[in-house]
């Protein structure tokens, strides 16, 4: 397999950010003041979904994407974390503070951004809003989604391989249709590997609100519980609770399979980088990017724009030199991809 599957290429710097206050949570912003909202002249703004930044994952990629925008057109930037037990309204006023303050484009983190984005969007025409994970119609709305389930197809195929006992687990962090395109692409990817390979699935929460993203104890035992059920890869679609799927299986000695961000790269993680098989990469850092280029360059992407295989959207990292060693892993993940892109393999949603 190519070695340019690793997707997040984009380096996350030490930003020297100011600590400033919004209407809903904390924001880092080097902003030196107010701004005429009309003018849009400040630069990229995102507003984190839950877990915020530092979870070596969805987050982080975005924060990338909004670090290498700032560095290239050396504009202002904000980022904007959540707070706990947020309604619809606490989002509704983040982005409106944002729009007002004069950024350009304001990009909400995760599908959960939605109810806001749609109000906000129509009172701020002359702002560019994206939303990550989520399709928001507006003439002034880019929807920045992607084929997570090619991604996990992709994962499930080296679950297979890498598999001793036959038993390999998924955990998502709440139950919901964008993270069953996960489990659905990864049980896809481990059947037509291995028909006889059992995949256990299980969800940490049925809302958000409950810490399915944000608890990274809910994580670790979940995956103690599959671990215990003698998986021996469990491949987590968790945000920050994901954190504690990998621990636990570092833990035990098996292999995790990482999400979103290259996890086996992340700092915080490294003492368990040696048990990170693999990760299922997720553009993010590189949507918002080309967003903020869009509005750089006087031509703002608009509708729904999708980050598949084709496009290195989505793809599955080979950071991890063990991957290499096991037998038929690289060969069988390469015929794979090359199957999703040239359309002989159609990967399920649900």
């Amino acid at each position: 397999m190519r070695r340019t599957s690793k997707l997040i290429r984009v380096a996350v710097g030490v930003a020297s950010l100011a600590l400033a206050a919004t209407a809903c949570g904390g924001t880092s912003s080097d902003s030196g003041g107010d701004s005429d909202s009309s003018k849009g002249n400040k630069g990229l703004a995102i507003a984190y979904d839950i877990g915020g930044k530092g979870d070596q994952s969805f987050n982080d990629a975005a924060y990338a994407g909004l670090t290498k925008a700032k560095d290239e057109f050396g504009y202002q930037t904000a980022d904007v974390e959540p707070t706990e037990g947020e309604t619809d309204a606490d989002k509704e006023q983040r982005l409106i503070s944002l729009a007002r303050q004069g950024y350009n484009p304001v990009i909400g983190v995760g599908f959960a951004y939605g109810p806001a984005m749609k109000a906000v969007a129509a009172k701020y025409p002359k702002t560019t809003f994206g939303i990550v994970d989520s399709v928001v119609e507006g003439d002034n709305v880019a929807s920045l989604v992607f084929a997570e389930e090619q991604a996990s197809y992709l994962a499930g195929v080296a679950a297979a391989k890498a598999t001793k006992t036959k038993t390999v687990g998924f955990v998502g962090g709440v139950d919901v249709p964008l993270i069953h395109k996960f489990q659905a692409g990864y049980e896809q990817g481990v059947k037509a590997t291995d028909p006889k390979v059992k995949v256990i699935p299980q969800y940490l929460t049925q809302t958000a609100e409950e810490g399915g993203f944000s608890s990274p104890d809910k994580g670790k035992a979940a995956a103690e519980g599959q671990i215990e059920k003698n998986a021996d890869v469990i491949y987590q679609a968790a945000g920050l609770s994901g954190q504690g799927v990998i621990e636990a299986a570092a833990k035990a000695k098996v292999w995790a399979i990482g999400v979103d961000s290259d996890q086996y790269q992340q700092e915080a993680l490294a003492a368990y980088k040696d048990y990170i098989l693999t990760s299922a990469l997720k553009d993010v850092g590189g949507a918002v990017y080309t967003l903020a280029k869009s509005v750089h360059d006087g031509k703002p992407l608009a509708g729904t724009q999708v980050f598949d295989l084709k496009v290195n959207g989505v793809g599955l990292s080979d950071s991890n030199p063990k991957m290499a060693e096991i037998a038929g892993l690289t060969d069988a993940v390469a015929k794979a991809k090359e199957g999703i892109i040239g359309g002989s393999i159609t990967v399920k949603t649900e």
